[in-house]
């Protein structure tokens, strides 16, 4: 049997990292890295390009489009792709990654490190190992992040730690798998999923497999987060009409939206809707996700036309996808068809 052909994408970050001026800067090209990893000799192929060098906290949605470019030219070619990436944006590039290649049967993962690839207690050299090792396994497929000995999905990870080796966590969703003496232990839940499923009623918002994946080019950047705060003024919907086309707005608890003293949510949010433009309501609360339902404080903006409910998706997910959306569609009608499509597991309630 032939090895596989694996496809390393270096981008920078804390694993490319040498200490400049007292600060750590990435400048260890993919060469360099991978030459430092015990055991990648005999275990597959390995190509690598330098496609940037940056820290993660300089990377662009437009960068996004470049890593996806680079797996698109160069996936007949290759049997799996590693990613290596600063861990501060990563779930970011591993949620967008998934919109821009959709129904992907080959592996695409990200990995990266707390510690750089010189330090003396880096975890960069088992992350990388690991990546590789999961990227030769013959059932791997879809965009993931493996960290620390996890194998999370690419649109349900999440940076929950600064410092710490074990950085990422996946949100609402289980491990994909782990790593136990460099041997791959699948969780029994993810061999009984698929990319896109959906519950019966829903299945005419599924995307249609197809035999090869599809590879997405247009996003729009102009999406901004906006976290409410006891006291927030709604008028900031009024500022922010100039420069953006959608805000994820990050509720309290499962989606309550305060309304008193005259300051009113429900008129700027409605407003801001009804003018075209795409609101995602999701919560601040990191575990178990969004209900509009359950307080008054949010049932009424169940069902306003261009108002999205994020369910149990990471903000990670909500922020790719909602740029994703709104570079595939023109109308609230088709970005709400796209953005409740399930899609690499990054949401559990079809709505």
């Amino acid at each position: 049997m032939s090895m596989k052909r694996i496809l390393v994408i270096a981008t920078g970050g804390t694993i490319a990292s040498t200490g400049q001026q007292g600060q750590l800067a990435p400048t260890r090209t993919a060469q360099e890295l991978l030459r430092q990893v015990p055991l990648l000799d005999g275990l597959c192929d390995i190509d690598y390009v330098q496609l940037m060098n940056i820290d993660s906290t300089n990377m662009r949605p437009h960068n996004w489009l470049d890593i996806a470019g680079t797996i698109q030219a160069k996936y007949s070619d290759y049997d799996g792709f590693v990613v290596l990436h600063g861990t501060d944006t990563m779930a970011y590039t591993a949620a967008a990654l998934s919109y821009f290649i959709q129904d992907v049967e080959k592996p695409i993962v990200l990995t990266g490190s707390q510690q750089p690839m010189d330090h003396p207690f880096t975890d960069a050299k088992i992350n990388t190992y690991h990546s590789v090792l999961y990227a030769c396994d013959p059932a791997a497929a879809g965009v993931v992040i493996v960290f620390s000995g996890q194998v999370i999905c690419g649109t349900r990870a999440h940076k929950q730690r600064t410092m710490s080796f074990n950085a990422f966590t996946s949100m609402n969703y289980p491990i994909l798998a782990v790593f136990r003496n460099n041997k791959l232990i699948r969780n029994v839940h993810s061999l009984t999923q698929t990319s896109n499923v959906v519950s019966a009623e829903n299945q005419n918002i599924a995307a249609e497999k197809t035999d090869e994946p599809r590879f997405y080019r247009q996003l729009d950047g102009r999406v901004i987060v906006l976290k409410l705060t006891p006291g927030l003024d709604p008028s900031i919907f009024e500022l922010l009409k100039r420069d953006y086309r959608a805000i994820v707005l990050e509720t309290f608890g499962v989606g309550g939206i305060p309304e008193h003293d005259g300051a009113s949510y429900e008129r700027a949010i409605f407003d801001w809707v009804d003018s075209g433009r795409t609101l995602v309501i999701t919560t601040q609360v990191d575990e178990e996700g969004l209900d509009l339902g359950v307080y008054e404080v949010g049932r009424a903006y169940a069902h306003h036309p261009g108002i999205l409910r994020a369910g149990d998706m990471s903000v990670e997910s909500v922020v790719a996808k909602t740029m994703w959306i709104l570079g595939q569609s023109s109308s609230s009608e088709e970005r709400a068809e796209l953005f409740y499509r399930v899609i690499n597991h990054d949401r559990s309630d079809v709505e």
